[in-house]
């Protein structure tokens, strides 16, 4: 079995030695690093994610990614995610086309709603648009995709035809998954297209997107589509021991989930939840190399995956902590994974 290793950020504001938020231009350069240590140390795959709130320091990750383009020379480079639905697909192609050329053929793009609405009222879109909004703008994405003459209509934008967008990209297609959070409906919509999907597990344990993915892969077949790649994207920190990756990991996020709760109407987060989550059976792969490579091999067997990716930030988790947990993800876990899963 044959399993891409990556690793995913959002650019989540840390804390300073001084105990104070970082400003988000010296997160975004530690991002930087990060991805460059990602690329030189022979991972698989580099996200990026787009969010619009103070909490986190990328808002443009195609930009973030541009610059990574230019500095690395062979780990694939995408987001983490492209919030479709208050984006322009015309735009997010010719976006993800031109990193394409700078990267050499290394650029992907993973496009979804977001896990938050602050993009919305930030471009002009109307919440109650939401549904219309994605299922439109993923149909016209789609037929961009094969970058041959496009015809289209809908209700969200003006009539598009165009006969080519520029540029295409060398190979003709532009790597393109979508990222979905676990209802039956995304899943047909993504199969219906002929698009891999990469699955967010952020709670709760992985075995109960088991049904899930079978449903994708069952909407592939009665689509008459290929197999296709199913990618998992979830939380997670590695140090030393599993003691020390508990240790750093545990406040950051206990306190980022209850700051996200707290806006969501969520019950308090306690650090014996939290530590649930961070166990064999929650969402977070949090531990010693060999804890984190066998929780990430038991999830790739269960749900035939293809990629796990690793959202190796969390909250104020500071950047040489993070710095460690990309070394021993790359040096000691991925090869681990792989001899499990040989």
């Amino acid at each position: 079995m044959s399993l891409e290793l990556g690793l995913d950020t959002f650019g989540d504001i840390s804390n300073g030695p001084d105990g104070h938020p970082l400003h988000p231009a010296v997160v975004i350069r530690e991002v930087l690093a990060e991805g460059q240590l990602a690329d030189r140390l022979g991972l698989d795959f580099f996200g990026v994610g787009e969010h619009h709130r103070p909490d986190y320091a990328i808002s443009a990750p195609d930009t973030v990614l541009a610059a990574l383009a230019g500095t690395t020379e062979r780990i694939r480079l995408g987001t983490s995610v492209t919030v479709l639905s208050s984006d322009d697909p015309v735009r997010v192609f010719e976006r993800f086309s031109t990193l394409d050329a700078l990267s050499n053929g290394r650029a992907e793009v993973t496009v979804g709603r977001g896990s938050f609405i602050e993009s919305f009222p930030l471009f002009g879109y109307a919440l109650e648009d939401y549904e219309v909004l994605f299922s439109e703008k993923l149909d016209l994405l789609a037929h961009l995709l094969t970058e041959q003459p496009v015809r289209w209509e809908g209700t969200t934008r003006p009539p598009l035809e165009v006969a080519r967008v520029i540029p295409g990209t060398e190979s003709g297609r532009l790597p393109t998954w979508v990222a979905v959070g676990g209802t039956p409906q995304s899943m047909v919509r993504a199969a219906s297209y002929g698009l891999p999907v990469v699955v967010a597990i952020i709670g709760g344990p992985a075995r109960q997107f088991a049904p899930l993915i079978d449903l994708y892969r069952r909407a592939l077949q009665q689509a008459d589509q290929p197999e296709l790649p199913v990618g998992v994207h979830s939380p997670g920190h590695v140090a030393a021991t599993d003691e020390q990756a508990i240790e750093e990991y545990l406040d950051p996020f206990v306190e980022y989930m209850n700051r996200l709760g707290r806006e969501r109407g969520w019950p308090p987060m306690t650090r014996d939840r939290a530590l649930e989550q961070l166990g064999p059976d929650g969402a977070a792969y949090v531990g010693s190399p060999d804890t984190v490579a066998r929780k990430i091999a038991d999830t790739a067997r269960l749900l035939g995956l293809s990629r796990f990716q690793l959202k190796y930030s969390m909250g104020h988790l500071p950047h040489e902590q993070r710095l460690t947990c990309i070394q021993l993800y790359a040096e000691h876990v991925a090869p681990r994974v792989r001899d499990l899963l040989a």
